[in-house]
């Protein structure tokens, strides 16, 4: 397993890097059918369409992976809900009228609505992390050897100062 990824790959439930859980929200299985529902509600999707969406639409605090979506797409096309065709080699799922049935019968509320919203100060910590982890990246492919070197001062008192600050409260 990659270090950075947690057993759920680079992107699934929650986030994880160097083993350590971040700020982020796991959702249950019922949440992840219900959320592939409503979104078919809108429009017919692929399943990587699908990812991207609940990603999107949970400001990034749900960030499902493919072990977790394909499988529920599976299911629900076993159960009559939506069905799919290959458009352009793609294989796009749309809902049947009896899955515009369930549609219509979950909450209003969408299963990622409550997710990471921006009052969410844990949201505000993921996105600040991954925005520093773009600008890390970039410096180590530039090859840079002071901009490297000046990139480990910053991140080194960085860590110093949220330790101190761990320490003060």
């Amino acid at each position: 397993m990659h270090p950075h990824h947690g057993p759920h790959g680079p992107h699934g439930h929650g986030h994880r890097f160097h083993g350590m859980q971040l700020p982020g929200s796991r959702a249950r299985r019922g949440d992840v059918r219900a959320a592939i529902i409503a979104l078919l509600k809108e429009q017919d999707m692929h399943g990587y369409q699908i990812i991207q969406e609940i990603a999107e639409k949970s400001g990034g605090a749900w960030n499902p992976s493919p072990g977790s979506i394909y499988p529920a797409l599976q299911m629900l096309e076993d159960q009559g809900l939506i069905a799919s065709d290959s458009v352009g080699g793609k294989r796009v799922f749309s809902l049947t009228d009896e899955g515009r049935a369930e549609a219509e019968s979950l909450p209003s509320e969408a299963p990622w609505a409550d997710l990471g919203g921006d009052s969410d100060p844990s949201r505000r910590l993921r996105e600040a992390f991954h925005g520093l982890l773009g600008a890390v990246a970039q410096i180590g492919r530039t090859r840079n050897a002071a901009q490297i070197d000046a990139t480990a001062e910053i991140l080194n008192d960085a860590r110093k100062r949220i330790y101190q600050m761990l320490a003060g409260e």
